[in-house]
C-alpha cells in the first residue's frame, strides 16, 4: 500500500499542515488504521480506499478517528491527481463520516466543497477562559468546537494556552481567531483533546470561521491565514449551506506500508 506526506494549505515544502495519505488496496480495520497514524505522528493520516466512482475516506489523528478534516482532504485530493489514480479534469469525490465531500482543481488551487458549520454564542467554560489567559470579545460553539474572538491579531498570534487546562474543556478545540491587516481573518486552532496540541492550518475549523465572518464583514469570500508556526493561506467562500476552502499542497514523502 502506497502512503505520502503531504504538506497542504502552502506552495512550498516545511509549512502549511503535514498530512498522512495512504491509498489502500484492500480495506483495513479500524486498529491498524489508528496504529498507522500513531505510527506517522501528523496531526491526520488519510486513508484512501477506491468505491464506485470515488473514494471512501478516513481520517486518523494520533490518538482518534475524526469525523471531519480540511487538510488532509485536500492532500488526498493533491496525492489523487499528482500520482495519476484520477485525471485532473475529474472532480474527485469522496465518501466520509460527513456526507459527501468533492474536491476539483481551480487553476493551481485545490478547491474543497465542504458543509458549513454555524456556531450559538455561548457561556465560556471557566476552564477555557484561564487557559487561553486573555480577555474575549465573543464566545460560541459549534457541533465540534469553541470558537473564540479576540480583539487584535497580534493577541492571536503570541497566544501560549495551557494545554492541561485545554484538556477538560469538553470539546474537540478551540478556535481563536481576529480581524487581520493584511488577511480578512487570522486564526489557531487547538486540539490537545485528539492528540494535536496546535494543528498547524485547518481547513475543517474555516466551514465555522466562514459562516462567522460573513455575518461580521458581510460579505462572502475571505482570505484567511492560520496563524501557526508553520502558517498557512486559505481561500474561503460561503454559499449558502456549503463553505468551498481552497489551498495549495506539496508532496514530500512517498513510500510503501510493508505491513
Amino acid at each position: 500500500m502506497k502512503i505520502y506526506q503531504v504538506d497542504a494549505f502552502t506552495e512550498k515544502t516545511f509549512s502549511g499542515n503535514p498530512a498522512g495519505v495512504c491509498v489502500l488496496n484492500k480495506k483495513l480495520d479500524e486498529k491498524l488504521m489508528q496504529n498507522i497514524a500513531r505510527e506517522m505522528n501528523l496531526s491526520d493520516t488519510a486513508f484512501l480506499f477506491k468505491e464506485g466512482e470515488g473514494y471512501n475516506l478516513r481520517w486518523f489523528t494520533p490518538n482518534a478517528e475524526v469525523e471531519l478534516c480540511g487538510h488532509a482532504t485536500l492532500a488526498s485530493a493533491h496525492i489523487l491527481w499528482e500520482k495519476g489514480y484520477l485525471k485532473k479534469d475529474l472532480e474527485a469525490k469522496f465518501s466520509t463520516k460527513s456526507g459527501l465531500l468533492t474536491a476539483r482543481m481551480n487553476e493551481d488551487w485545490i478547491e474543497l466543497n465542504f458543509p458549513a458549520l454555524t456556531e450559538e454564542k455561548t457561556e465560556s467554560p471557566k476552564d477555557l477562559l484561564e487557559a487561553l489567559g486573555t480577555q474575549t470579545i465573543y464566545v460560541g460553539k459549534s457541533e465540534f468546537d469553541y470558537l473564540v474572538e479576540v480583539e487584535s491579531e497580534e493577541i492571536v498570534k503570541t497566544m501560549k494556552p495551557d494545554f492541561m487546562k485545554l484538556l477538560k474543556v469538553p470539546t474537540r478545540g478551540v478556535i481563536v481567531t481576529s480581524r487581520s491587516r493584511a488577511y480578512d481573518f487570522v486564526s489557531r486552532f487547538f486540539a490537545p483533546k485528539v492528540g494535536v496540541s496546535e494543528d498547524p492550518v485547518t481547513g475543517s475549523v474555516h466551514c465555522c470561521l466562514g459562516p462567522y465572518w460573513q455575518k461580521k464583514l458581510n460579505k462572502n469570500e475571505f482570505v484567511a491565514y492560520q496563524a501557526s508556526e508553520r502558517g498557512g493561506i486559505l481561500r474561503v467562500k460561503v454559499a449558502d449551506d456549503r463553505v468551498l476552502i481552497s489551498g495549495k499542497a506539496v508532496t514530500v514523502l512517498e513510500g510503501e506500508l510493508l505491513i
